[in-house]
Order: structure tokens, then C-alpha cells, then sequence
């Protein structure tokens, strides 16, 4: 039998195929690669405002999963236009971590992502233990 619990919010991030936003097992948790949508529906411009809004989805989707004071343990990137985009999306996820606890990453151009998005984020997080 499985200890692993299945988050899906019906008013979370929006999801375009059949998954969990997140799959909790003990002090982990597997999110789901989370596109740029923003609450209506709808896509901002720019990879900037899509890298803000990708990582904001991660930070909701931890939220309601009771993961609010996490350690993110491990990253991939989704990029289109991997040239273009990079260094700018580099900015913007920097800003997110601003005691310089990188997570282990990977970046990866792809040639496409669903409703023409130009970025996804995917990661694992830890709770913090408390002393």
C-alpha cells in the first residue's frame, strides 16, 4: 500500500492533461512541471513575466500542499528558444533565491511546450525540519 499523497486542486495552476500538481511521500515533494498561466487562464508576454509566473505556480502549489517553509532540493528548466531565453530566465530565477542556495538543476531546450508557453519548471522540495 502506498504512504504517498496525491495533491490536485481544481482551482490551482491550471493543468492541460491528466496529473496531480503534486505527489507527497514523507518530507518530500514531486511537483509537477508547472506552466505560466496565470489565474484567468491567460499567458504573459515575455519570458521575464513567464519565468515570475512559472515560479509563483510552484510557490502556490507548495503552499496547498502544507510545504510553505521548504529546502528545493533539485530543478528542471524547460526552455523554447534555449539562446534567446536563457540568461534572461537566469535573472529572473535568481531573484528567487536570494541567500545563493542554488538547487541542483538542469536546463533543457526543447522545441516545444503546451499552449505555446516558453518555459516549464519542475522540482522537488524537503520540508525544513525545525530544531
Amino acid at each position: 500500500m502506498s504512504n504517498a499523497i496525491y495533491h490536485h486542486f481544481h482551482d490551482g495552476p491550471k493543468s492541460v492533461a491528466p496529473y496531480s500538481h503534486a505527489v507527497e511521500s514523507g518530507e518530500f515533494l514531486f511537483l509537477t512541471g508547472q506552466l505560466p498561466y496565470l489565474a484567468d487562464g491567460t499567458v504573459p508576454e515575455g519570458i521575464e513575466a513567464q519565468t515570475r509566473t512559472v515560479m509563483q505556480n510552484l510557490k502556490t502549489v507548495m503552499e496547498r500542499s502544507g510545504f510553505a517553509d521548504v529546502d528545493i532540493l533539485s530543478v528542471r528548466v524547460f526552455l523554447t528558444n534555449f539562446e534567446r531565453h536563457y540568461e534572461r530566465m537566469n535573472k529572473v530565477y535568481a531573484a528567487h533565491f536570494p541567500d545563493g542556495r542554488y538547487p541542483a538543476r538542469t536546463c533543457v531546450g526543447v522545441t516545444a511546450l503546451a499552449g505555446g508557453c516558453e518555459i516549464e519548471i519542475d522540482c522537488v522540495v524537503r520540508r525544513r525540519r525545525t530544531a
